[in-house]
């Protein structure tokens, strides 16, 4: 403001509040008044010649106070009128006290000119401000209406806001971003741990220590996740506005289409039945053309899937299909009993293990799950075996594992799974082991199969000593009448823990 031509002629210096100059002037007030602070909003300017202000100290230092608790934009005084050669020091001192930027003006200017100048700039600011909102509105609305997604939305905050934009979910994961004009520099570096220790005060906060400006997606208790900009100055009305809606109009996105999912996950699941049930009906070729799930000529991929941590089937089943449309592949899922299947139908011209293995990373970027593949078939009838195979895959592997996993990576665990329900296989287990759990010595025999070779390991395990644990290795050959180093007998035996674990 200072530096305008008007209040450039007048020479001013400043005696106070020079880390405050950059608050925002809301508009000028050209007075002599002593008691003018009581008409006064925050951010106002106020401009005198001083002539009727107090003689008394104690009274000059009470306007400069005055001035300061209506968070004043500042105090310019012109030289000529009541002081000639500078400002008494008791306004000096007053005004520094109150944090209140004061300006004196050693040669003579118009005060109209000056208040017509800021007024002007003030409304340029206004309109400026104002058209800025209606582009904002604007935005969001088409938005709205022609119900884009998350990724269109996150560009539209990235553009407005002139920075980059973060969508995370409710375990401070990145789900989404787009970059700003200053590119990747780091941003999203070590992102989990930085986010949690940013904390969301209200709708919005900024945090100064992270330039983070970060709104809820809905409300906090839904745990849909968190917008976050780069921001590493105090925000501006605008970006907030910018911030808010683009936040809104995701919760809303998710809102919609939740409800869309409930009907299409429903017609989903109709259409898996049927496949399974009934391949070759005609109502099933139809329920699949219906919802754009094509087979002749393709590559069909069954896949049992189980998130890890704390996400849901629901939420991973929403990750699996929308990133199989961004794969160019066709999927319908649905959830039977807490545990997504997934149907996956690829062109002939795809390597369906790739483009599997690719469109399973992609999504537990989303949501972090374990796959279980079954075979590739190109009929419908087939369907059926191939989604039996997944689970029996997926059902083969440890719980906390992640990842693809198909027939050949799990081993003899996988052959096990597949032969689970065989009375041939428990009846093996239990001969097996029978009389080594009624000696208590089943633990000790586990140790040395899982250790085979490094007895050492082994008694470790068991928080034995050598001298202990070989005791009882000795005791256990004693009831098998079996070497316990025979191979024979180790492959029996793994193979009878092996089905124990897995029946169980």
């Amino acid at each position: 403001m200072l530096a305008t031509p008007v209040l450039a002629a007048g020479e001013p210096r400043v005696l106070t509040g020079q880390l405050q100059l950059d608050r925002e002037v809301r508009w000028v007030h050209v007075t002599e008044l002593a008691d003018i602070a009581r008409l006064l909003r925050a951010g106002d300017l106020v401009l005198t010649t001083g002539i009727a202000l107090p003689d008394e100290p104690a009274s000059l230092a009470g306007f400069a106070r005055s001035l300061g608790e209506v968070q004043a934009a500042g105090l310019v005084v012109e030289l000529g009128r009541r002081w000639r050669e500078g400002l008494p020091g008791e306004l000096v001192s007053a005004c520094g006290r109150a944090g209140l930027p004061l300006v004196e003006l050693r040669r003579e200017v118009s005060f109209a000119a000056v208040a017509q100048e800021v007024g002007e700039r003030v409304v340029d600011a206004q309109v400026t401000a104002l058209r800025e909102s209606e582009q904002v509105h604007d935005t969001f609305t088409d938005l709205a209406i022609t119900e884009a997604g998350p990724a269109e939305i996150l560009r539209a905050v990235r553009d407005l806001a002139a920075a980059t934009a973060v969508v995370e979910d409710g375990d401070h994961r990145v789900v989404d971003y787009v970059l700003g004009p200053q590119g990747d520099d780091g941003f999203l570096d070590d992102w989990s741990v930085r986010s949690r220790r940013v904390e969301v005060r209200g709708r919005t906060s900024w945090d100064a220590s992270a330039g983070w400006l970060v709104t809820h997606l809905g409300a906090p208790a839904r745990r849909w996740g968190r917008l976050v900009l780069d921001c590493p100055r105090p925000p501006e009305p605008r970006v907030v506005a910018v911030i808010e809606r683009g936040a809104g109009a995701v919760a809303l996105h998710l809102l919609h289409t939740r409800d869309r999912e409930t009907l299409v996950r429903r017609r989903h699941g109709e259409l898996i039945d049927r496949l399974v049930a009934d391949p070759d009906h005609p109502e099933t070729r139809r329920a699949a053309d219906r919802l754009a799930w094509p087979q002749a000529g393709r590559h069909l991929v069954a896949v049992s899937a189980r998130p890890t941590g704390s996400r849901t089937a629901e939420d991973l089943v929403t990750a699996a299909v929308s990133t199989a449309a961004s794969h160019e592949l066709a999927a319908v899922a649905d959830v039977v009993q807490r545990s997504p299947r997934i149907l996956l139908s690829l062109p002939a011209t795809l390597d369906p293990v790739e483009a599997v293995d690719r469109w399973a990373l992609a999504t537990s970027r989303r949501v972090p799950a374990a796959f279980g593949v079954g075979r590739t078939v190109t009929t419908a009838g087939d369907v059926g075996s191939a989604l039996r195979e997944s689970g029996q895959v997926l059902r083969a592997v440890p719980g906390d594992t992640e990842g693809v996993h198909r027939l050949d990576d799990v081993g003899l665990r996988g052959l096990l799974t597949l032969l689970g329900d065989d009375e041939r296989i428990s009846l093996f287990a239990e001969r097996q082991l029978r009389d080594l759990e009624t000696e208590g010595l089943l633990e000790v025999v586990a140790a040395h199969v899982a250790h085979p070779g490094n007895k050492t390991a082994a008694a470790a395990a068991l928080f034995l000593s050598r001298p202990a644990y070989y005791a009882r290795l000795s005791r256990a050959e004693q009831v098998l009448g079996r070497r316990l180093d025979d191979p024979d007998t180790l492959t029996a035996l793994r193979f009878a823990l092996l089905a124990r674990e897995v029946q169980a």
